[in-house]
């Protein structure tokens, strides 16, 4: 009869010194190795998405502040906003245009070191003039539904104004209380570095910028000259 040793040995009757390329593995040690190695993983792809999400903050969006009530109801004071400043980037050629009805973030013509925040109404070509509380591009009246009537109760007339090439002329919705073309001129292409595209503060009226415009009845601009005038040599006002 056969008696157990009390001290019995893992493997049967074969120690593990028996043969050297035996290979013992603890499960809690194998659970720990795998959970560092899963740590160390999560922390590089962190340290990875941080560094692309900085990327995107520099060269492709760029959080700003709203400050003031130009560009009222659409947007309001103090509300942040996400822009896109590689969506009009000239060296693309799949980059689109600056639309009619964009809202743009430009550096004012007039101080370089601050930037305004307006609403696109006149292309290059466009004559654009106001009359009765109402915008008129190229002898067509703007149908603008983002408007408040109550912000726009005053009813100058102003004569019309050609815009030149390579240059947008801008209003705020807030038609009674805003700077912009109307008073200080065009603003030159060079200048517009991004187009608004979402509110993310408020969290409680995050949403995106849409366009909020309908122009197809718009007809066109009149046509440049290569020697960079219109064929019909209106005056630049």
């Amino acid at each position: 009869m056969l008696t157990r040793n009390k001290h019995t040995l893992p493997f049967g009757d074969i120690h593990p010194d028996d043969d050297p390329d035996i290979e013992i593995h603890n499960p809690r040690d194998a659970a720990r190795e795998h959970l560092w190695h899963e740590s160390r993983l999560l922390f590089r792809d962190l340290i990875f998405a941080l560094m692309l999400l900085a990327l995107v903050m520099v060269f492709i969006i760029q959080p700003v502040k709203v400050e003031g009530t130009s560009m009222l109801p659409h947007l309001h004071d103090g509300e942040r906003i996400f822009v896109n400043k590689l969506i009009y980037y000239d060296d693309y050629r799949w980059a689109p245009k600056v639309q009619r009805g964009d809202v743009i973030v430009f550096w004012f013509p007039d101080d370089p070191s601050k930037s305004y925040i307006k609403r696109v109404i006149g292309l290059p070509g466009d004559s654009v003039e106001m009359h009765d509380g109402r915008v008129r591009v190229n002898g067509r009246d703007l149908e603008e539904t983002y408007l408040d009537p109550q912000l726009n109760l005053s009813h100058a007339s102003r004569a019309p104004v050609y815009v030149k090439p390579n240059y947008y002329f801008v209003m705020g919705d807030n038609r009674d209380n805003s700077s912009d073309s109307r008073i200080w001129g065009l603003v030159p292409k060079k200048y517009v570095y991004g187009k608004a595209l979402f509110r993310y503060w408020p969290l409680s009226t995050a949403s995106l910028i849409s366009h909020d415009a309908h122009y197809s009845a718009i007809p066109p601009g009149t046509p440049f000259r290569r020697d960079g005038g219109s064929n019909s040599d209106p005056d630049d006002q």
